[in-house]
């Protein structure tokens, strides 16, 4: 047994990186509606469409999207 501290995971957010690059380029604000419908065009995981579904309704600029949804776009 070791004294190491618990290594915490981060999560992968390539796949929704790469969706919110996608959909802003030449956008400067998308709907949750539009964020979602690509969402599950582009096959991401369960966990990333509930955290869209969860998002209120509304339209999002790439940042606010990236904060609310746990991305690293800007």
């Amino acid at each position: 047994m070791t004294d190491d501290a618990p290594v915490t995971e981060q999560p992968d957010t390539r796949q929704l990186d790469d969706l919110l690059d996608d959909l802003y380029r030449g956008q400067e604000r998308i709907t949750q509606a539009m964020i979602y419908r690509r969402a599950v065009a582009a096959e991401l995981p369960a966990e990333l469409l509930a955290r869209i579904a969860a998002l209120p309704e509304g339209e999002y600029a790439v940042d606010e999207a990236a904060d609310l949804l746990g991305g690293t776009v800007a």
